[in-house]
């Protein structure tokens, strides 16, 4: 599971719910040619705005109408069509358009799209005979002559000039899947656009996932009908065999499939990463061994299908996708080199690898992680990325010379603390510069590079503001050494000299942090009404495993242990954060959805006498039930050290539950099952142990399908909480 999904409700199965906001906000940055549309001067972009597609250009940010809804309005309709993204042909003279959109799995990358030709003035359909709402990840070829796209699990290519349609591959069924993936590779890995036109447009590279042998499970819907019937979903639980994944050829005119013949059992092995070699004779791709500690990258001939690997890198707990599945591969040089990130110094950092492999040099030198990636600006010699020696909890602009000579140079601007985010034009010469932290609500403005000073402020750029409540950042260290992170939000009006409850708000597995200086943090989401007011500490730690920029030891630590070292740590930070006089210890609560609805299980159950109270949501209750990529990563394979994930589960500890339970689970949950759910039910019940249940029937992981759902589901986390950890402070001295 990626970075980005922790914050995404209905997209991590281990994931927080309290900014469902950014749910939407996540599709759309995702969506097929979604966001700003960098044209080929490199300091403009087009944008769909209110029914027409606009462009702007830097530095003035000059408007300018690119196209009418006159123009977006197919002949015989009234309406234009609703633009859910847009995507410019190389030369800007053509824009294929995304609408109609429906989602799958996660987000909607299935729709129609439709061409505009801004010369000829014509808007035509692509594929117009096959299923409405059936194409997926449409692209230009380069001259923007053709278009490809896939359709029921096969590629097609439409030829502009003649809209004639070519169909690529034929063997394309429910299992059989070409140009796009299957749920694990989706849900674990990030890929969707599973095809790559070769620079000159003659070929297509694209992945097929053959997920023949792997098991349906089969969800039960009971609620669309009034006799019940399955949903299956090719899903392959831990300790099962993965799905064949391969990489072929094809000429845009149609044809034979060339495969390339990578070496290795390719149901034992992964390719989560593929593109072009910088050439039209070449690809690329990354290939991980089944238990994702040996990565290896291949050259391939796309004539002959032979497989050279050129660089490999190996990680006793794993190795990590560090590059997203929709970027370019960085090649520099013309191609003699190309940049990847690993922690093999023990720290996340950029290296230049030769095209042959046989060079490789350390460029971000230094005890610090890269975040995330910026931009490879050869032009000018930089790397941008983000990065935050000093604090774990932000993160800033750093640049440093392509030559890995001199120090990173920070380029956020020095007077703010929190977290910075930035889109940068492909010229290299300015980027648009977020910024939040917990006080602020997120700002955006364009800005210069490499200084990051403002051009212009859009008239209706967001305005800071102090947010409610007020977030404080504290570190505790616990017995065992290990400083955590934190932060909290106190009771209002909070007076020494009483006791308060505390919540503890949990995530604490590898694909994602709590705290961190952002926007959104300490705000109680789930709550109706307002948990300060209503007199409770509200606090959030991040323990060893979880993605901080700690280093690879802080992060691997959890190797063969999730379950158990982050939940030692969470509940030896509890005791230190004891000691402060005015924690109420007989009134304390634990929540988290899906990893940290786990954690939640394991803290109730593993630490009794610390966690009173706890609210769990879509929880992993034994990881024997989860997908193996996930859990095959971070915990190894059951066949060798089955030990391992018993000690991790929840289950395993359910017959020691002595505090108040509410346990949540959508019964049309395809990522973390209901199964799980109901083998815990049989494991409490077994042991006598009284909880209470909510199954929300035929909802997904983040529940909130169907008339009223986010309501009730607040008000049940709500009034639940209030009657076994009620709110308020009390006196703990005696007063004369």
């Amino acid at each position: 599971m990626n970075k980005l999904k922790f914050w995404i409700a209905t997209v991590h199965p281990h994931s927080t719910s309290f900014v469902l906001l950014l749910l939407l906000s996540s599709i759309t940055l995702f969506a097929q040619g979604g966001g700003n549309q960098w044209i080929k001067d490199g300091n403009s972009y087009w944008t769909p705005e209110k029914g027409e597609i606009v462009q702007y250009t830097l530095p003035e940010q000059t408007r300018t109408v690119i196209a009418t809804t006159a123009m977006l309005t197919p002949a015989g309709k009234t309406e234009p069509l609703r633009l859910r993204s847009i995507r410019p042909s190389a030369d800007n003279r053509k824009v294929l358009i995304y609408t109609n959109s429906v989602r799958v799995w996660r987000t909607d990358t299935r729709g129609d799209y439709w061409v505009l030709d801004l010369d000829k003035k014509t808007l035509f359909q692509l594929g117009p005979k096959l299923p409405v709402s059936s194409l997926m990840f449409a692209k230009f070829s380069p001259d923007g002559s053709k278009v490809a796209f896939v359709s029921k699990h096969n590629l097609y290519v439409q030829t502009l000039a003649d809209n004639k349609v070519t169909q690529l591959t034929k063997d394309g069924t429910d299992k059989i899947i070409n140009g796009t993936f299957d749920w694990a590779y989706e849900e674990e890995f990030g890929c969707r656009d599973g095809f790559r036109w070769s620079p000159d447009g003659n070929n297509i590279a694209y992945w097929q996932i053959d997920a023949s042998n792997v098991k349906y499970f089969l969800m039960i819907n009971n609620t669309d009908s009034i006799y019940s019937f399955t949903v299956p979903v090719e899903y392959p639980k831990v300790g099962e065999t993965p799905s064949a994944c391969k990489i072929g050829i094809v000429s845009a005119k149609g044809g034979a499939t060339r495969w390339m013949n990578v070496p290795g059992d390719n149901r034992q092995h992964y390719i989560p990463r593929m593109d072009w070699a910088a050439n039209s004779s070449e690809i690329i791709l990354q290939q991980l061994d089944r238990k994702q500690q040996v990565n290896k990258i291949f050259l391939c001939n796309t004539t002959t299908g032979t497989a050279k690997s050129i660089w490999e890198e190996k990680d006793a707990a794993w190795v990590d996708v560090q590059m997203d599945a929709d970027q370019s591969w960085d090649w520099i040089e013309g191609g003699a080199a190309f940049l990847w990130l690993t922690e093999k110094d023990g720290w996340r950092h950029y290296y230049r690898i030769s095209r042959d492999g046989k060079q490789e040099k350390l460029l971000t030198a230094g005890a610090y992680d890269v975040i995330d990636p910026g931009m490879i600006d050869e032009k000018n010699k930089a790397i941008y990325f983000l990065a935050s020696p000093d604090n774990a909890t932000e993160k800033y602009l750093y640049k440093v010379n392509l030559d890995g000579s001199g120090k990173a140079e920070r380029l956020s601007p020095a007077n703010t603390q929190g977290t910075y985010g930035y889109t940068f034009a492909p010229s290299g010469r300015f980027a648009q510069q977020r910024f939040s932290n917990v006080n602020t609500r997120p700002q955006s403005d364009w800005v210069t590079l490499p200084d990051c000073k403002p051009i212009k402020a859009k008239p209706d750029a967001p305005k800071t503001e102090a947010s409610s409540p007020k977030v404080e950042f504290f570190q505790v260290t616990t017995v065992d050494g290990v400083t955590m992170d934190g932060w909290m939000v106190k009771p209002k009006n909070f007076d020494p000299q009483k006791k308060y409850p505390v919540v503890f708000h949990v995530y604490t597995e590898p694909a994602g942090q709590t705290v961190k200086n952002s926007w959104g943090m300490g705000f109680a989401n789930m709550y109706q009404g307002n948990m300060s007011e209503d007199g409770y500490f509200y606090i959030s730690l991040d323990n060893r495993g979880t993605p901080a920029p700690k280093g690879r030891e802080w992060r691997k630590s959890i190797y063969r242990k999730i379950g158990l070292i982050n939940i030692h740590d969470q509940a030896m930070g509890a005791k230190e954060i004891f000691k402060w006089n005015y924690i109420d210890t007989s009134r304390v609560a634990v929540w988290g959805w899906s990893g940290g609805g786990s954690a939640t299980l394991n803290l109730l159950f593993q630490h009794p006498e610390i966690y009173k109270t706890g609210i769990s949501i879509a929880a992993v209750a034994d990881q024997l039930c989860y997908d193996n990529i996930y859990q095959e990563r971070y915990m190894g394979l059951p066949q060798e050290n089955m030990e391992d994930f018993v000690k991790g589960s929840p289950i395993t500890y359910a017959k020691n539950l002595k505090g108040k339970l509410l346990y949540i689970h959508g019964t049309g949950d395809d990522n973390v099952h209901y199964q799980g759910a109901e083998r815990l039910i049989n494991e409490l019940v077994k042991h006598n142990k009284l909880f209470q249940l909510m199954a929300y029937p035929n909802r997904s992981h983040g529940i909130y399908e169907g008339e009223g759902t986010s309501k009730h589901l607040a008000t049940l986390f709500t009034q639940f909480l209030k009657e076994n950890c009620p709110p308020g402070g009390v006196d703990r001295v005696v007063r004369p």
